[in-house]
């Protein structure tokens, strides 16, 4: 008789990790080795965006992310209509429209 557990997997998810970060940018790079994908927050006003998360992985990983988050898409797609990226800036703007600050 095959064993209904093989695939699955316990994982466990903190309440700090559970709430995430917010990031509108992604920075993507990689080694022979490993991928690395930094997640940056860009705040209004201010010039500087901080790198809110980093996650490396293998390139065995990345493809499986890849292959995720297109199925993802494109059945996020199928639910909520067209994801339209042609007409949006390539980065957030840095200034968000709004007055620039100081401290």
């Amino acid at each position: 008789m095959e064993n209904k557990n093989e695939n699955h997997v316990n994982i466990e998810l903190s309440e700090e990790v559970s709430n995430g970060v917010y990031s509108n940018l992604s920075i993507l790079t990689h080694s022979p080795s490993e991928f690395v994908v930094d997640f940056v927050q860009l705040m209004p006003g201010v010039p500087k965006g901080k790198v809110r998360s980093r996650v490396i992985m293998t390139p065995q990983n990345a493809k499986r992310l890849l292959e995720a988050l297109k199925d993802n898409i494109q059945k996020y797609e199928q639910h909520f209509g067209y994801i339209d990226i042609d007409n949006a800036p390539p980065m957030p703007p840095m200034n968000f429209g709004t007055p620039t600050t100081e401290a």
